[in-house]
């Protein structure tokens, strides 16, 4: 692993490099190339990776440096075979890298796990469903609550409404999915606050917004297509105020690839122009903040006779709470706030004043706010902050959550939820004959508790790779392991393959950018985008291979083999035609998706109703709420910096989607061949006694009795607060204890994880 100068800039010369090495190394540099030219197209295929909106408009090249390296990667021309597996054993699989394991290539026929040889061995697709669904048919109505519907958030629409239905029919609301992991925290805290599950601010606002506010959000990796937004606003003027652990390229400086000025000369456009690197856990202090900035000001305004900072005919004909959620603000004093969020009074000010002056402001944010024992809270803070200036509900402005994967919002919309509440039960009892199950499902965390405990039984995964996605990695492997059955639908060989249950198999899917040849033709997909807006999506790409099944048609041999006859039900049919599961959608979500098949492929989507972007509160007292934080730090489940201890927040690379590794570079960090590595301020390598570049073992603080500990970490030293750490997901994920989780949500907190660090014992074995 080397350690160089971290780039200051996204964009530029360097995602031309990465895209065309991305093209390059899976051998598809003319076809992939073909491709992109059609990705986020109106008339082409959502891409596969990030869920940022789709113009109506698209430039040119509407795909990023990440988004062409996820197309790459699923149309590669690499191949898994059978031929693989039989040279290779599941035992020595596991001593593979996750990037190596995915860089094998696409997966091409139906496997099952052979516990003589410890192989995964060819099945046809027949002899595979019926095995599965007799073990499935084979659970007891009692125990159907032992068995888990997984869904990575890539699946489109039509394969998420199937899905919902078949677990739902099979008996249980177990339908876990990534949110459960990521921005579960904003579907808990936004209804609470502002009465919708989702953000309100959509393309068109970012057009006339004159203020951005960014926390915990890493544009120029996991979003790198809203730089354009970023880049039109700050041409406009609107300043850009970042809160963040670590400076981050795509927040500081951005050079666009479609523009020759910039791509020619040394021309680059500054994204930040107030940048803020909070602590790990300090977002709720920092808010608190800014508010209390808003508040003495507007205190003195009134003073003084000068016009108010506050925007008091909003708050007095919309809000609720205003005046508890003052008194806290007011009895916070500034010393207590610059101590848990590591920044100091007036850079909160000058920030605050900046917002004051603004009209129409936009509140972003990513897993740096939702990933906390109090992400709720977190997020919380942020609508009281923009509520406080009618910064919610008019044109310009709103709440702005960017969510991870492709669909992984449109999911929850079409029922994938363990909240019974949530979801449609009266109407799919009237549509499809049979009565749902009334009793809540199991989410990500309770899934993983459940198989801990043995109450979990059998897991079937709609893509993702859940072992190495989840926290408490020893401890999940172990207990996975013991499941009785596992059952993943994929495109690509991951861990989860292979850490398996007693019985195991591995159903491969067409990819989204592929074509999806049926009964009635080539079909379409829908997907929904973070700004809430559905898309049509149609695959350009010959399949990876003949065996492959689209995912609703292997959704529908699953129930089919599972399920008792239900003529009410007709999975042959949707599976010949999707159209026809559209209509179903827009039977069961009349409001949402009218006419759903008619305006699916509406340029820049068609909208749901958020009813809060017009100020209309679906709250139980029809008012926007203020949230009194009870509060200060964001984990105080966690041990606090001192004496040897640190916070770890865990992060991801600019060659990274989720679990899916590219490569083990990341240029934006200057971090190359590997990624065993934690980012460390200079200050805590001197009080440590440590060394850049030295090898640890990173410890968790435990309060359960579980030794937790990665080995082998080296140490690069960085700019981040001190008292901070920050490493790579998954790498760091056992360091990750389940039981710390966000309250309410169940998110794992990988935001901030007290941890301790010791010269390592890899590093004394070979006596280095």
């Amino acid at each position: 692993m080397k350690h160089t100068e971290q780039e200051n800039a996204a964009g530029g010369w360097g995602s031309l490099k990465e895209v065309g090495n991305a093209l390059l190394h899976e051998h598809v540099v003319l076809e992939g190339s073909k491709l992109l030219l059609h990705q986020n197209k109106p008339d082409g295929y959502a891409c596969v990776s990030c869920a940022w909106a789709k113009p109506a408009n698209p430039h040119p090249f509407e795909f990023c440096e990440s988004g062409a390296k996820a197309t790459a990667w699923e149309v590669t021309s690499k191949r898994c075979s059978e031929e693989f597996f039989a040279q290779h054993s599941v035992g020595e699989l596991l001593g593979w890298s996750d990037h190596q394991l995915e860089a094998v290539g696409r997966l091409t026929t139906p496997l099952r796990w052979d516990s003589a040889s410890d192989r995964y061995l060819p099945i046809d697709w027949d002899s595979a469903l019926q095995e599965i669904g007799r073990e499935l048919r084979a659970v007891p109505a009692e125990q159907r609550k032992g068995v888990v519907f997984y869904s990575s958030g890539r699946a489109a629409l039509e394969a998420s409404y199937m899905y919902q239905l078949f677990a739902r029919m099979y008996g249980n609301n177990n339908l876990p999915d990534s949110s459960n992991m990521c921005h579960e925290s904003t579907s808990v805290a936004l209804p609470k606050t502002i009465g919708v599950p989702i953000g309100t601010v959509s393309l068109e606002d970012f057009e006339q917004t004159d203020c951005i506010f960014f926390f915990g959000q890493n544009v120029g990796t996991n979003s790198p297509r809203m730089l354009h937004q970023l880049q039109e606003a700050r041409r406009r003027g609107v300043p850009i105020i970042t809160f963040n652990p670590l400076k981050e390229a795509g927040l500081m400086h951005f050079s666009n690839p479609q523009s020759p000025l910039e791509m020619l000369t040394p021309t680059e456009t500054t994204i930040s122009t107030q940048y803020l690197q909070v602590r790990a856990g300090g977002d709720i202090g920092a808010l608190l903040g800014l508010c209390k900035a808003l508040v003495e000001a507007d205190d003195t305004a009134r003073a003084y006779g000068t016009p108010r900072v506050l925007d008091v005919a909003f708050l007095a004909e919309h809000a609720a709470g205003l005046e508890e959620f003052l008194a806290t603000v007011r009895a916070t004093t500034w010393e207590r706030i610059e101590h848990e969020s590591g920044l100091m009074r007036q850079d909160l000010v000058a920030a605050a004043a900046t917002y004051a002056a603004a009209e129409k402001v936009i509140g972003i944010y990513g897993m740096g706010l939702t990933q906390h024992r109090h992400g709720v809270l977190n997020v919380q803070m942020l609508t009281n902050f923009l509520l406080l200036r009618g910064n919610i509900g008019k044109p310009g402005a709103g709440v702005c959550p960017v969510r991870g994967h492709s669909n992984v919002q449109g999911q929850r919309t079409v029922g994938i939820t363990e909240k019974p509440e949530l979801a449609p039960l009266d109407q799919l009892k009237e549509l499809y004959h049979f009565e749902p199950p009334r009793e809540k499902g199991l989410n990500t965390v309770e899934a993983c508790e459940g198989m801990l405990d043995g109450s979990v039984t059998a897991f079937i995964g709609l893509g993702g790779n859940f072992l190495r996605a989840v926290p408490d990695t020893e401890r999940m492997e172990e207990a996975w392991s013991r499941l009785r059955l596992t059952v993943q639908v994929s495109t690509k060989l991951n861990r989860s393959h292979l850490v398996h249950g007693e019985i195991a198999y591995i159903l491969p899917c067409l990819g989204r950018i592929e074509i999806d040849r049926q009964a009635s033709g080539e079909q379409s997909v829908s997907v929904e985008d973070s700004t809430g807006c559905m898309h049509g999506s149609k695959g350009r790409a010959e399949p990876a291979g003949k065996l492959l099944r689209s995912e609703p048609a292997i959704i529908a041999g699953l129930a089919r083999a599972t399920l008792d006859d239900n003529p009410a039900v007709p999975w042959d049919d949707w599976v010949a035609d999707y159209s026809r599961i559209r209509d179903a959608i827009a039977r069961t979500y009349p409001e949402i998706f009218h006419d759903f098949n008619a305006r699916m492929w509406t340029p820049g989507g068609f909208r749901r109703p958020v009813a809060a972007a017009h100020r209309q509160w679906k709250t139980p007292n029809g008012k926007a709420n203020f949230i009194v934080p009870a509060v200060m730090d964001a984990d105080p489940d966690q041990a606090r910096p001192h004496n040897g201890i640190l916070r770890l927040f865990t992060l991801r690379s600019d060659s990274q989607f989720n679990t899916t590794i590219y490569n083990e570079d990341d240029r934006f960090r200057g971090i190359k061949g590997g990624r065993r590595v934690l980012l460390i301020n200079a200050s805590d390598l001197t009080q440590l006694g440590l060394q850049e570049d030295q090898l640890v073992d990173a410890h968790a603080v435990s309060t359960d009795g579980v030794e937790r500990t990665v080995h082998g970490l080296r140490l690069v030293r960085y700019d981040v607060p001190s008292g901070c750490v920050g490493g790579y997901y998954p790498e760091c994920n056992p360091l990750l204890a389940l039981s710390h989780h966000a309250l309410e949500s169940k998110v794992p907190a990988a935001k901030s994880i007290a941890i301790t660090l010791t010269p390592s014992q890899l590093a004394a074995a070979v006596g280095g």
